[in-house]
């Protein structure tokens, strides 16, 4: 009969997630499985690589739940708020992405050489087409001014984009600024060229 597992996939993941947040993608699986308190022979049996483990670890595949969200609210409340709303959800989403991607990119910026980078989707440029997707619908339902969709959605995303990037990578303990202040006053100057 077989031992049960004492260690699970999920405190491996755990483990991976410290470390590699900790050292970047150059940490040695021996350091992942020393915190996971496993051989590194466990952490190959569960996991076929070290980009697969990173991958797991650092939960790219977890962000953009708010696209779906934002999409189904085409047609339905008021645009402003779903769009607030959208945006705010996107900036707490993000808070926690940006530190995994710097990790990812640790690795370097070619995906000949960074093979992780083949395997995500750009995450602002889909960000982008479901604030475009959406922005469409509502165009078509009259909701909002007819408009380039895609130019607005682009001119959003990097307006957050560099919102998260400045909060994240500059901190200031003087004039932080909130991120629900953010979001409704850039709505405040998107607003009245996309009300109808």
């Amino acid at each position: 009969m077989a031992r049960p597992r004492q260690i699970t996939d999920a405190q491996i993941v755990e483990a991976a997630h410290e470390v590699f947040l900790e050292q970047g993608f150059g940490a040695t699986t021996a350091a992942i499985a020393r915190r996971a308190g496993v051989s590194e022979g466990t952490l190959f049996n569960r996991f076929a690589s070290k980009e697969d483990l990173f991958v797991a670890a650092i939960g790219l595949n977890d962000y953009g739940q708010w696209r779906a969200a934002l999409l189904a609210q085409v047609g339905t409340g008021d645009v402003r708020r779903n769009l607030e709303r959208a945006l705010l959800t996107m900036l707490r989403e993000a808070a926690g992405l940006v530190p995994k991607l710097m990790v990812m990119f640790s690795r370097g910026h070619d995906p000949s050489h960074n093979l992780i980078l083949q395997r995500l989707d750009d995450p602002m440029r889909a960000d982008a087409n479901a604030l475009a997707a959406y922005l469409q619908g509502e165009v078509q339902l009259g909701r909002v001014r007819p408009l380039d969709a895609d130019v607005t959605a682009l001119s959003v995303v990097g307006a957050l984009t560099h919102f998260v990037h400045r909060e994240q990578m500059l901190p200031s303990t003087q004039g932080a600024l909130d991120a629900g202040r953010f979001v409704r006053g850039l709505m405040d100057v998107l607003w009245p060229g996309l009300a109808p």
